[in-house]
């Protein structure tokens, strides 16, 4: 039988859900076990879990979880799911959006370009996350030609996920966690996360060892970022290329 709380972060890529995951770690009552779905995941490192079924899977993370000898105050345990990887395997959703008592925590990027520029720097560096202090001088990630069918598609896959998500839980077991709050503010996306999964509001540390791997602009960023410009005006889609300084 379960005994503590399940949930589930999930978001499209480079949104700020791994940056969640650890700041939520820091509280002494939940563990947020990564990507279960990763194969390259390091706390995950049987990589022949995958050939389990979606129900044993699920079992794995949140009955027999990592973490769970040795810490006798644990309450709540999640994992972390994009939306990549419920596309590679066919029914996982479903198996999810059916486990007794999940909290849902959906991270929405505002500007879902941003989105998948970063995914698109992170998969010409692989370099998908950054570690280190605040003045590491690192080279920054690489400038990216984006093609305009490419972003059409993830668009639609953001709107098409995020409709996903919000059509299969209950209003009372999904909580929409804005990327750029979180970035900016993380103690106040963290007061909301508490009161949603029903733990107390420990202070935790806003600053984790992970840093953001780009600060410039789109404009900067984005080597034929006019001609999307332009291919978007006045589509549902042009308040992404709006306010974009350099």
């Amino acid at each position: 039988m379960q005994t503590t709380e399940p949930f589930a972060i999930v978001g499209m890529p480079r949104t700020g859900t791994h940056y969640l995951e650890e700041l939520l770690n820091a509280h002494p009552n939940v563990s947020s076990n990564g990507e279960l779905l990763n194969p390259y995941d390091p706390i995950w490192p049987d990589r022949a879990r995958l050939l389990r079924s979606d129900r044993e899977l699920l079992e794995l993370a949140y009955l027999h979880h990592p973490t769970m000898t040795g810490n006798p105050h644990l309450t709540h345990v999640g994992c972390k799911i994009n939306q990549p990887q419920f596309n590679e395997r066919p029914g996982f959703f479903e198996t999810l959006a059916a486990w007794p008592r999940l909290k849902v925590l959906l991270v929405i990027r505002r500007n879902t370009l941003e989105s998948f520029r970063s995914l698109v720097q992170a998969r010409q560096s692989g370099q998908w996350l950054k570690y280190g202090p605040d003045n590491d001088d690192s080279r920054p990630p690489p400038q990216v030609m984006l093609k305009i069918e490419d972003c059409e598609a993830y668009f639609k896959a953001a709107d098409d996920f995020h409709h996903l998500i919000l059509s299969s839980f209950s209003p009372s077991s999904v909580l929409t966690i804005d990327y750029e709050t979180l970035r900016d503010d993380p103690a106040s996306s963290l007061k909301a996360v508490s009161a949603f999964l029903g733990i107390s509001n420990h202070p935790c540390s806003e600053n984790t060892s992970l840093r953001r791997q780009e600060v410039r602009s789109l404009r900067q960023t984005v080597l034929n970022f006019e001609e999307l410009r332009r291919h978007f005006e006045g589509s549902r889609y042009d308040s992404f290329f709006e306010a974009q300084g350099g």
